[in-house]
């Protein structure tokens, strides 16, 4: 079952985490999961035992996160930034900013949609942030229309991990 053909660019630690993520949901989750369906079973009625139903509800929704993940993994593109040599901002960089519009530095990496995560500094590729930095050099200036207004920043480092 494919739930969608396109492919999506991720990093090495990204890719990693899902193998993980897969790796537990079916080596720990779900035979706990089937161990709390048996029991409930044992508890007999099935009709009116609330932790039956809970427990098979619980079911779907692990066997739904695998299907999901599975897919995810078979539609990646791992991206290695250990491997890129360029002094651009592309997919996978780690750019530290000047935000001229508050003087404050702040540093995202660009990662795939399904790893972004701004609490810790990741942001996706389909960003408006992520999409005006690509290609940009360090030193460059960068006027971006963001949801709140425009923002300006100056790129004063990138690095590839």
């Amino acid at each position: 079952m494919v739930l969608d053909e396109k492919i999506f660019y991720i990093t090495k630690e990204g890719y990693s985490n899902m193998i993980k993520d897969l790796k537990r949901l079916k080596s720990v989750e779900r035979p706990a999961n089937i161990k709390a369906i048996e029991e409930a079973i044992a508890h007999g009625d099935l009709s009116e035992n609330a932790e039956y139903h809970s427990a098979k509800e619980k079911q779907g929704f692990l066997q739904g996160k695998i299907l999901e993940l599975e897919d995810k993994i078979a539609r990646a593109q791992v991206i290695d930034v250990a491997k890129i040599c360029e002094e651009k901002v592309v997919f996978g960089a780690k750019v530290s900013l000047l935000d001229l519009n508050s003087d404050k530095e702040v540093s995202y990496q660009i990662v795939g949609d399904t790893e972004s995560s701004i609490k810790n500094g990741k942001i996706s590729i389909s960003s408006p942030i992520a999409k005006a930095l690509i290609g940009k050099c360090v030193g460059d200036e960068v006027t971006i229309k963001v949801p709140n207004g425009v923002r300006e920043f100056e790129i004063l480092d990138i690095k590839y991990a």
